[in-house]
């Protein structure tokens, strides 16, 4: 059995008794954040996984879909990282659209790539995902692993508790995403988990023009 290795420094436990000066250190990443994205205008995140090759599908899907988005003025957001990440800020870049990266510090796997214009490093993966939130119109997810499922579940999560404002939330990838959405449907919701109305918090696409026409489209909607 594969075994992850123990490195002993987690992020975590820098929280002990006596050293509550390192909230000072979350608060410096939100700031930095906030600083350096004040100003992007309307953007989305696009998620996905940091291990697709650059031959793969899902990298060319993901490079056409951040390049439409840019084309319609649009910045695009994304991890940082290489796979689709790198895709997406290649295809803003292409653009000329604004491209961010919002690296995460990771003992494996995650390193920034060389395509966005605005690279962003944070050591607590939950001031990233303010960051992500506070900054997008939409979030759209690209075939991924269990990171990819984290940010879209807790995303789902927070529009259906109403702690953040709704926005649309679009998968990427039929063929890729069918499975779980029957599992949904067919385990939660029909053991009375979820309500039939949370099947509606999430699209499920395939076409670029057609996934960039629900954003606009929504985001062109009066807020009530």
């Amino acid at each position: 059995m594969e075994k992850y290795p123990v490195n002993g420094k987690y992020p975590i436990n820098d929280f002990k008794t006596g050293e509550s000066w390192r909230l000072f250190k979350i608060m410096g990443e939100f700031v930095e954040g906030i600083d350096s994205l004040h100003n992007i205008g309307p953007a989305v995140s696009i998620f996905g996984s940091a291990r697709t090759d650059c031959d793969h599908p899902y990298y060319k899907k993901a490079e056409n879909l951040a390049a439409v988005f840019g084309k319609n003025g649009y910045s695009v957001i994304t991890g940082g990282g290489g796979g689709v990440m790198e895709a997406a800020n290649k295809g803003a870049a292409k653009e000329n659209a604004d491209s961010i990266g919002l690296n995460i510090t990771l003992p494996f796997e995650q390193k920034p790539n060389p395509y966005a214009t605005t690279q962003i490093e944070f050591k607590y993966f939950f001031v990233r995902k303010v960051m992500f939130l506070k900054y997008a119109q939409a979030y759209i997810i690209l075939p991924g692993g269990f990171g990819t499922l984290d940010e879209l579940f807790e995303t789902i999560t927070l529009i259906q508790t109403q702690r953040i404002r709704r926005f649309p939330i679009v998968l990427v990838g039929t063929e890729y995403w069918e499975g779980l959405i029957q599992w949904v449907k067919n385990k939660l919701l029909k053991e009375k988990m979820i309500s039939k109305k949370d099947l509606n918090l999430f699209h499920l696409l395939d076409d670029p023009d057609e996934i960039v026409k629900v954003v606009v489209d929504f985001n062109q909607e009066p807020i009530i």
